[in-house]
């Protein structure tokens, strides 16, 4: 756990960081137990819905993640990391000290071959496989594995693939599309090797919490994503 000293000091982080943070996983939580009881008819469009939003909320789950690695939901390092390591673990099993250095890493050499989110081409499928491979493990496979199985004792299969395991992969997708792929392909000529979306906060928000607008962010790292908005508005003083 020596990376958690690469977390920057802020004296001044708000502390309803905590509260957003914990709001997530819960609203992730509820929404998931809902869901899980629910009759499947693939007629009815609010199934359709309810795999977006576990879709978004996943994508919250690694959000809140990766503000904890930037010591952003709270100013108490425990407290930081232990909300970092069960986001990091709600969304499959993701190990927060495996994220954390790989993450730093990005910071750091954004956009060369020492960037482990980046691959030189701008080839989508090409560049997802390469993303997925830097974070993906065994330990991983395995404990959804197990996880389904036990599951699946209690609650409908059809259920737990849908609601649970699908919208947990379709994030990944979110995830790559709108946080790297989309800000980092192509050339950048600007000091973060970044782009950003065009303002439009509801967008920005519903795409990928803020990481649209993702040169605010590298610009800004000690930015929480609910904050990002205003970094936005600043680069349109």
């Amino acid at each position: 756990m020596n990376a958690a000293k690469n977390i920057p000091s802020n004296k001044a982080i708000d502390p309803k960081g905590i509260l957003i943070a914990l709001g997530v996983m819960v609203v992730w939580f509820l929404s998931l137990i809902f869901l899980l009881g629910v009759e499947i008819n693939w007629s009815n469009p609010w199934i359709y819905l309810g795999i977006l939003v576990q879709m978004h909320l996943y994508t919250g789950l690694f959000i809140t993640a990766h503000d904890a690695m930037h010591g952003l939901v709270s100013s108490n390092k425990v407290v930081n990391n232990v909300i970092g390591v069960l986001a990091a673990i709600l969304f499959s099993y993701n190990f927060y000290w495996k994220l954390f250095p790989k993450h730093h890493e990005h910071h750091r050499f954004v956009a060369t071959d020492k960037d482990p989110d980046y691959h030189h081409s701008d080839n989508f499928f090409l560049w997802y496989f390469s993303f997925i491979k830097q974070y993906l493990s065994i330990w991983q496979i395995l404990l959804m594995a197990i996880t389904f199985n036990v599951l699946k004792l209690f609650l409908p299969v059809e259920n737990i693939i849908v609601f649970w395991m699908l919208p947990a992969v379709l994030s990944t997708f979110q995830l790559f599309y709108f946080g790297t792929f989309l800000p980092h392909r192509g050339e950048s000529d600007n000091k973060h090797h970044s782009k950003t979306q065009s303002k439009n906060h509801l967008w920005a928000f519903l795409s990928c919490y803020f990481f649209g607008y993702h040169y605010e962010h590298h610009d800004s790292p000690g930015t929480p994503w609910w904050r990002l908005w205003r970094e936005k508005e600043k680069q349109h003083a």
